[in-house]
């Protein structure tokens, strides 16, 4: 084995690395990457696992959205929400991306459902021009005062699903792909109480 070849090859592809690192490039790149493995459908919502489901969910939230007006979680009361916690440093964040702004396309007209995307990076600016040039519709607000102890996580991305009695139906860490047909019913109809 020729070692200078090999450690030549090993500086090359840690350079790469290194220069997509630097650049900003890993989070978009590797978002692209995780985004066509959920457009395979094998990462869904798994809405048999029962994580503090059932648990009150906390309204005292508030929240800036992208032209900087309050968001007030009371408004969001008596309606099924989406929350999805996010950031644009996370790849598996940005790859769930365009399967929620598909759902949200689908499921926007029904005023029974709302919701709210709740990005959590340091710079409030960050979110509004990732956004701005993903060209994306749903509803996008600032975590600025912070979050609330029904929010709280482990990990990015954490999506929540709270019933109109304000009740949390689903909770998930980790990246899915939402738009499915069983997940739109799930929205529209909350968990099957026959399992």
């Amino acid at each position: 084995m020729d070692w200078k070849k090999e450690i030549k090859s090993w500086a090359i592809i840690l350079g790469v690395f290194g220069i997509i690192y630097a650049m900003g490039w890993y989070a978009p790149i590797m978002g692209k990457l995780q985004s066509i493995v959920l457009s395979t459908g094998l990462i869904k919502p798994n809405l048999e696992k029962a994580n503090e489901v059932g648990r009150e969910f906390d309204y005292s939230g508030k929240f800036l959205d992208l032209d900087g007006q309050l968001v007030d979680l009371q408004s969001y009361r008596n309606q099924t929400i989406f929350i999805n916690l996010w950031a644009t440093w996370c790849p598996p964040c940005i790859a769930e991306m365009p399967h929620i702004e598909s759902l949200y396309q689908k499921m926007k007209d029904n005023e029974s459902i709302s919701f709210l995307m709740i990005n959590l990076d340091e710079d409030p600016e960050k979110p509004v021009r990732f956004i701005a040039k993903k060209e994306y519709t749903f509803p996008v607000v600032h975590a600025s005062y912070g979050i609330t102890p029904s929010l709280r996580h482990q990990s990015i991305p954490t999506t929540l699903v709270v019933s109109p009695e304000g009740k949390i139906i689903f909770r998930q860490e980790g990246m899915s792909n939402f738009d499915t047909e069983e997940f739109r019913e799930f929205l529209l109809n909350g968990p099957d109480e026959s399992n």
